[in-house]
């Protein structure tokens, strides 16, 4: 499942544009802003469905197409590996080949397996990819028993200290301060902790959250290797930057050092991890810790109809606390659809069939299942639905369980179809088989027993055929794509895709968490058990807990399209008592309830630049350089020589040719003086553009490139003065 999943697997690939402007082509105002803001601090603040993933792609393709970013220079880290692919496979349409797109922690491990044979000696610890196993472990040498559901909270309890830099001894403190309620006494769990640490230490392995601690470890105690990094990297741009924990908001710190030069991506009214350490904070500090920044705000929304946009805005509305004040109000450029609709069940199972029923005849009408999902709030919601859906005879999958190649099914079919692909000459099943797709089903029948019909029912054997049905269907898209793609074509695709963790799409409605759908999107969604005690969850006591629970459910409504369906149970069995009420979240919203006092309207698109003051230090860094256009025709220029002069080379010059004299005559002096040659005090370019601009303050020098702070601090104020007119002491005369 893609966040465009009307696409099929294998699309026909754009022409890559044909120029740095060609790539603007196609972006509303404010994604052009984002685009063409390449210097200096930007935060971007993009709600649900508004194109931030094409902004940002088309910002880094910008600057890459028009010579002001190097490819290798570009590091843009985001939070997933699908996330990541997607923007790869971007940039690649866009002709911005070289860029590195990953997450935080494969940017970090590769750092790490570099340097840390210099920084340490030997080779890196194994990376275990589940800690759980040695969380009980820990907790046997502790003789503490722990059930299973007490041994996933510890280990989650864990990784949120990992991620806020809580040591053990400090977590009962660490713990009463962010108002988490411990699974066990907050002592015991920091016993387990430390246990835990001491296992990992004697095993010789590293987890996950070490990765991070370890890469900023290296670069705190190890200038030259700090130094070694941002010399490599120069321009970063951060994804879901609402989503950043403490402690990759320190590795991004020491990957910048002391420059500026990034973009940061977000949305407050998204914040919905903040169990596992993410905070909004500096996404919302961002303009108070770099006060040039240039913020742009990105509501237009290209996703959800104008009905589903108004019920996201009104939900968001109501909603208190510093994220609430910094909401984005949504503005819809879809044509009207039907209104959202609510609907009230007597228990839980009636309303899975009631669920059930309405996508089977969206199914029926001509909707693809893969355009429909099924959100909820917690994954044990999710076997009602299973059943209803087998019940209804609608295919589906389930988002957020083991990952599609790590299942059992397969792995299997990769190693029967890598053997195919290498032997098939000798296996009499694909003698009378010479497509792909025969190929792949042939294998798929012998070794995975996969069959044309799916089984009856639900549970592990559906999802079996399901999963085997997938690859047949991947098969089937890549012969249509490529006409001549053999079997080991297959494979290799398969293994690409493995190693980036992107699953092929199971062509069935999905079933999914609220957690578990961010960044994802569906025509129709059905937003299942809206009620009180689900939603909010019971355990949400806090006012921020509340607001957290209310976001999540902003993010389940901002994932449909068109269609979105919001149900709620009165009892959990049938038979039992009514004592449920729908979520307080609906009040005011769903018909025949009274609208409450709502805020103030929220923030809307456009632009804020950075603070700008007039002497050379208040001069903000992104004003040093901008994408170049020509002042005369408007091209944008790619030449580092018609850059300096902004203008293309047969465009006609206005130079005040006696002030270029002057200028030069004072270069001359000025490298008599400092013992160097007169292109280090300023090039000729750089004469000839200040000598056709003819600045006259500060900030109007600085954006003449080749005019650096360093060089505006020692020269500028001779410059201006030459510009101005003025006689120097010291000056050669020009005739």
């Amino acid at each position: 499942m893609t966040a465009a999943t009307h696409s099929p697997l294998f699309p026909q690939v754009p022409a890559v544009p044909d120029s740095a402007d060609a790539v603007l082509e196609g972006l509303d105002p404010e994604q052009r802003e984002v685009a063409t803001a390449l210097r200096g601090p930007v935060c971007v603040l993009a709600g649900a469905g508004t194109g931030k993933t094409r902004a940002i792609t088309h910002r880094i393709a910008y600057g890459v197409r028009s010579g002001i970013l190097q490819p290798a220079s570009v590091l843009a880290v985001t939070f997933t590996n699908r996330a990541a692919g997607e923007m790869r496979g971007r940039l690649r349409q866009l002709g911005a080949q070289g860029v590195q797109a990953r997450t935080f922690h494969s940017a970090a491990l590769r750092q790490l397996q570099y340097f840390w044979p210099k920084a340490v000696g030997g080779s890196l610890p194994r990376l275990v990819d589940r800690k759980i196993q040695l969380v009980a472990d820990a907790a046997a040498g502790l003789g503490t028993r722990l059930d299973r559901g007490e041994l996933r909270d510890v280990t989650s309890e864990i990784e949120w200290c990992k991620v806020t830099q809580t040591i053990p001894a400090d977590y009962p403190y660490a713990a009463a301060k962010a108002g988490r309620e411990a699974p066990r006494d907050p002592t015991e769990i920091a016993h387990l902790y430390a246990a835990y640490e001491d296992l990992k230490r004697d095993r010789a392995v590293i987890d996950f959250e070490d990765v991070l601690l370890l890469t900023v470890a290296v670069l705190q105690d190890r200038q030259d290797i700090a130094e070694q990094v941002r010399a490599q990297y120069q321009h970063f741009v951060v994804d879901e930057y609402q989503d950043v924990s403490p402690l990759q908001q320190r590795l991004l710190d020491l990957w910048l050092g002391d420059r500026d030069d990034l973009c940061v991506v977000g949305d407050a009214s998204q914040t919905i991890y903040s169990f596992t350490g993410a905070t909004p904070d500096h996404l919302l500090d961002f303009r108070a810790r770099h006060p040039g920044a240039t913020v742009v705000k990105l509501v237009r929304d290209y996703r959800s109809t104008p009905q589903v946009v108004r019920l996201a805005n009104g939900l968001l509305a109501q909603a208190h606390g510093r994220a609430a004040d910094h909401r984005l109000e949504l503005v819809s450029q879809r044509p009207s659809g039907p209104e959202p609709g609510y609907t009230e069940y007597t228990d839980e199972p009636a309303e899975a069939e009631g669920a059930a029923r309405r996508i089977r005849e969206l199914i029926d009408a001509g909707v693809p299942a893969a355009e429909i999902a099924v959100l909820f709030r917690t994954n044990s919601q999710s076997e009602t639905y299973e059943q209803a859906l087998a019940d209804a005879g609608v295919p589906y999958q389930l988002r957020g369980a083991e990952r599609f190649f790590d299942r059992p099914e397969v792995r299997k079919a990769g190693l029967a179809l890598r053997g195919a692909a290498r032997f098939g000459g000798n296996d009499s099943r694909l003698d009378d088989v010479v497509d792909l797709p025969s190929q792949v089903r042939a294998v798929l029948s012998g070794e995975g027993g996969w069959t044309i019909q799916p089984p009856a029912g639900s549970g592990a054997v559906r999802e079996r055929w399901e999963s085997l049905t997938a690859l047949v269907n991947l098969a089937q898209d890549l012969a249509a794509a490529r006409p001549g793609a053999t079997l080991a074509d297959f494979v290799a695709e398969l293994d690409e895709r493995a190693a980036a963790q992107h699953a092929p799409t199971v062509q069935g409605v999905t079933l999914a968490s609220l957690h578990a759908a961010k960044g994802l999107e569906w025509d129709a969604v059905f937003l299942v058990g809206v009620a009180e005690g689900m939603l909010p969850i019971t355990y949400a006591r806090t006012d921020e807990q509340i607001e957290e629970e209310r976001r999540l459910l902003y993010v389940g409504v901002t994932r449909a399209r068109e269609r979105l369906h919001v149900s709620w149970s009165l009892s959990r069995s049938p038979g039992g008592r009514h004592n449920r009420r729908p979520s307080r979240f609906l009040d005011g919203l769903r018909p025949g309830t009274t609208p409450t006092v709502g805020r103030s309207a929220g923030s809307v698109g456009g632009v804020e630049r950075g603070i700008r003051g007039v002497d050379a230090t208040a001069v903000p860094r992104r004003a040093q350089r901008t994408p170049a256009r020509c002042r005369v025709c408007g091209r944008t220029l790619t030449d580092a020589g018609e850059m300096k002069l902004m203008r293309c080379e047969d465009c006609p010059s206005d130079m005040d040719e006696g002030l270029y004299e002057r200028l030069r005559a004072w270069r001359a002096v000025q490298a008599a003086n400092s013992g160097q040659p007169d292109f280090c005090v300023f090039t000729d370019r750089t004469l000839m553009a200040i000598a056709e601009n003819r600045p006259d303050s500060p900030a109007e020098l600085s954006r003449i490139p080749g005019v650096l702070s360093r060089k505006l601090r020692s020269y500028g104020a001779e410059v201006l003065a030459i510009c101005a007119g003025q006689e120097l002491d010291g000056e050669i005369a020009v005739d």
